[in-house]
């Protein structure tokens, strides 16, 4: 049995992962960390306020992202496998949290739990050599904190070290008009109400287009993906790791 503690309690990330935790014969949900939420009940279980009444073999955290460099530095210092579904990391974040985390415990950066999110970055990454011009465009609800979305940095920064580029900014009359850059890498963020998550990679050749895109219309879709990562993160060496596929 895996026990399991998930940070960010209250968020809706976090919800789907508990539900999912709930639901596997093999896990057992033993912590909820919330100081913002400290007090409150979840299907009738307190969300704790202190990290010293975290027990697990694994924590996940999906507090958001203003919160979440103060969090792993106390699973850090307890030296527990950590799994992050936190949005916004960044390749210099990435580079920041693995100086921060050394590696004592394996530390699983997740920036889509979904498997066809998943999907859709390898085969973007696969394609993109074989194309002059990509470019990203991102749906998100308008609540979402941080934009690019954490899935569209990864799939840049993967198509942008595969070798994919985007064209140039001739003509943008508005700057921002033609989108964020990441990696060579143009990204579109779009903000709208009735999205949870939504991406485009949009890939082009003269006379061709090739358009790679994943929908999720339910939190659903990451518990699956949540729940791989949580069985399977203590198996990988002390050390940040990046990517569901690391489990997969």
């Amino acid at each position: 049995m895996i026990r399991v503690a998930i940070s960010g309690a209250g968020g809706k990330l976090a919800s789907a992962v508990i539900g999912a935790v709930s639901s596997a014969d093999d896990l057992e949900l033993t912590t909820l960390y919330n100081p913002s939420r400290e007090g409150a009940e979840i299907e009738g279980r307190e969300i704790a306020g202190s990290h010293d009444l975290v027990t697990a073999d694994v924590v996940v955290e999906a507090a958001p992202p203003d919160a979440v460099e103060t969090n792993l530095r106390l699973w850090r210092d307890l030296q527990v496998a950590t799994v992050v579904g936190t949005s916004g990391f960044t390749s210099e974040k990435l580079d920041d949290l693995r100086e921060m985390w050394g590696t004592a415990s394996p530390c699983l950066v997740v920036p889509n739990f979904s498997i066809g999110a998943v999907l859709m970055m390898r085969f973007a990454a696969e394609a993109a050599s074989h194309f002059e011009a990509t470019e990203i465009i991102e749906r998100h609800g308008p609540m979402k904190s941080d934009a690019p979305s954490g899935t569209a940095l990864a799939t840049a920064m993967g198509v942008g070290a595969a070798g994919g580029r985007s064209s140039d900014t001739m003509g943008e009359l508005v700057s921002g008009a033609r989108g964020g850059e990441v990696e060579g890498i143009r990204i579109h963020s779009l903000r709208m109400p009735g999205v949870i998550s939504q991406q485009e990679v949009a890939m082009a050749n003269t006379g061709e287009v090739l358009s790679i895109s994943h929908v999720s219309t339910s939190y659903e879709s990451f518990a699956g993906g949540a729940v791989a990562a949580i069985r399977g993160v203590r198996s990988l060496p002390g050390g940040i790791h990046v990517g569901l596929e690391a489990v997969l």
